[in-house]
């Protein structure tokens, strides 16, 4: 599902606008970058917890040239833990429509 399918669900499952669907995306995607900038975690109960975590400078090789070692500097990178509903969710295999999230 990409993002303009998922508004599309969003605006048939809320009985919203589609536009107002695409701007709550929007919002909650911009709060969401945001809080990681400011170096805070996201935690939503039972779905999972966006964080932001630094991967560390490392040497790394040169895809064109692979005798020769490059420099990969440090990077700040997003991280998604997931939480224990949408865990529990996913491990009903073949039962996918029974599966419940608890809100």
């Amino acid at each position: 599902m990409n993002k303009a399918e998922f508004s599309l669900r969003l605006s048939e499952t809320l009985s919203i606008p589609k536009k107002s669907a695409e701007d709550m995306i929007e919002a909650f995607e911009a709060i969401i970058t945001k809080t990681l900038l400011a170096g805070e975690e996201v935690t939503l109960a039972g779905f999972g917890t966006f964080s932001g975590r630094t991967r560390s400078a490392r040497m790394g090789v040169n895809p064109r040239n692979p005798s020769e070692k490059i420099h990969v500097p440090a990077v700040r990178v997003p991280k998604f833990k997931a939480g224990k509903a949408l865990k529990d969710a996913l491990k009903t295999q073949g039962n996918t429509e029974n599966a419940t999230v608890s809100r």
